[in-house]
């Protein structure tokens, strides 16, 4: 396997008040075509940061992100928000889902940005949908659906653009033990099945289990775990 994701000596600070405070210190690591890595750590160790790099939200104060030899600390803002557009897919604890939109328009909405005839990002939203079951839902807005409903309509949005990278942040956290159960297995059922490459920070031990391998972040570094 190839690597798709390569991080190098990847430096993130942040000031509170007059203190700063370095959260990534010298982070490196390879995310490999078609491999599922988790990320572990305790609440504050900048996990969600070190997503927010990686998926072009950020930038980072040094070191390198390179995506099939792209840099993205490189890169124009316009050419950033098309790189997250087009390449990478997110899923966030919290589903971000606009309320005053059903289902099926929130679904539709990257493909929408990206120009895509309605009709065209209907059907594919619709396909969407039907792959983590919600089909029966699409008409619904988000304050009709449950909690687990709602982030199964998150990550179709994530997906419907045909992302080659998934990158989420506590997919489970915000649900009882069985519905995360099911979420994370939706999101291993979906990684393979749509050839993707994925990076999940969780505190669920199950998801972490079923993932390629998984790290520890802290003291600003990624650490192996054993398998």
């Amino acid at each position: 396997m190839s690597n798709l994701l390569q991080v190098r000596d990847l430096h993130k600070s942040f000031m509170s008040g007059s203190q700063r405070l370095d959260v990534l210190i010298g982070l490196s690591l390879d995310l490999a075509e078609g491999e599922m890595i988790a990320v572990t750590g305790v609440s504050g160790s900048g996990k969600s940061t070190l997503l927010h790099l990686l998926g072009g939200m950020d930038r980072p104060d040094r070191g390198s992100i390179r995506i099939d030899e792209q840099d993205l600390p490189s890169l124009s803002l316009l050419e950033l928000a098309r790189f997250r557009n087009e390449t990478v897919g997110f899923v966030f604890q919290l589903h971000h889902l606009l309320p005053e939109f059903t289902a099926l328009e929130n679904v539709m909405m990257p493909l929408l940005l990206r120009e895509k005839a309605a009709p065209e990002a209907r059907t594919a939203a619709m396909e969407m949908l039907a792959g983590v079951n919600m089909e029966a839902r699409a008409h619904h807005r988000p304050g009709e659906l449950s909690g687990g409903e709602q982030q199964r309509i998150a990550i179709a949005r994530a997906l419907v653009g045909k992302p080659r990278i998934l990158l989420a942040d506590e997919p489970t956290g915000n649900l009882d033990p069985h519905t995360g159960e099911s979420i994370a297995s939706l999101i291993r059922t979906l990684h393979e099945r749509h050839r993707l490459s994925s990076i999940i920070v969780t505190h669920n031990e199950k998801l972490a289990q079923i993932c390629s391998r998984a790290h520890r972040l802290e003291e600003g570094k990624l650490r192996p775990l054993p398998a």
